[in-house]
């Protein structure tokens, strides 16, 4: 059994992650509730969010936070935030996690889709950060890591709102970076390849496409939520003090 590594500087550190119920979120959760974090999480999937928490927290140091918001919206992003500070205390780690890679053709993309998609794969990252600069900047610290995806980089067609919002956390990134590092606050990105999780596995993932995932990476093992959930505790310790402006890929090295 793989033993994982400890940081002692995220025990009782309030820790924020954004479409935190299932998938990689919900091992962020797992995750960083483990290392004795003060999480609470943001999910528009409020049955798998309570659940989450409910499980967790008789076994956690910290009883894990959920509440039920539309992270595409601004005001409900903020009072979910606001909320969640209340019973965590203030944030320090923020982890844009929150995405849908929904698949959408060229020719059937409206307006209001695009609009959408952008909304929740990239404008609340700016938004969730925008909230919790305060909390950062009065604590004289903090890190933020915003989730990219090695999909653009591959040139995958058939989802281009996802994967130009996408491309764009990249920039939104390096901007923050500047604009938040006199304050101590870290902002890096966090670049999934192919993950293996349950909505991938039902949706997307044929016998095909793990033939092609296992030829394009150098690694070929499933990359698993557990994968990514190692780095983002990284990024989120001050072990990675010195961090920031940068794009950190787990992917097994495909792109």
């Amino acid at each position: 059994m793989t033993a994982y590594t400890r940081y002692p500087s995220l025990q009782d550190r309030a820790v924020l992650i954004t479409g935190g119920a299932t998938g990689i979120g919900e091992t962020l959760v797992e995750a960083f509730a483990a290392q004795g974090a003060r999480v609470g999480f943001i999910d528009l999937a409020a049955d798998e969010g309570r659940a989450l928490a409910g499980r967790l927290a008789a076994t956690s140091r910290h009883a894990p936070q959920f509440v039920a918001a539309d992270l595409a919206n601004a005001e409900s992003l903020r009072s979910a935030i606001a909320a969640l500070r209340e019973r965590t205390g203030p944030f320090t780690v923020l982890l844009n996690n929150a995405a849908n890679d929904k698949r959408h053709a060229v020719e059937e993309t409206t307006p209001e889709f695009w609009d959408a998609s952008v909304a929740v794969n990239l404008r609340h990252q700016f938004f969730t950060a925008q909230a919790v600069l305060p909390d950062m900047k009065a604590a004289g610290f903090g890190s933020i890591v915003n989730f990219g995806s090695i999909s653009w980089m591959l040139k995958q067609g058939g989802m281009p709102a996802y994967t130009a919002s996408k491309a764009a956390v990249q920039g939104l990134t390096r901007c923050l970076a500047r604009d938040f590092g006199p304050h101590r606050i870290r902002v890096n990105t966090l670049v999934p390849g192919w993950v293996m999780t349950e909505k991938q596995l039902r949706l997307w993932v044929t016998e095909e496409t793990r033939q092609e995932i296992a030829k394009g990476q150098c690694i070929a093992d499933p990359l698993m939520p557990q994968h990514i959930a190692a780095m983002a505790l990284f990024l989120a310790a001050d072990d990675s003090a010195m961090c920031t402006a940068q794009d950190f890929v787990v992917d097994g090295g495909w792109a």
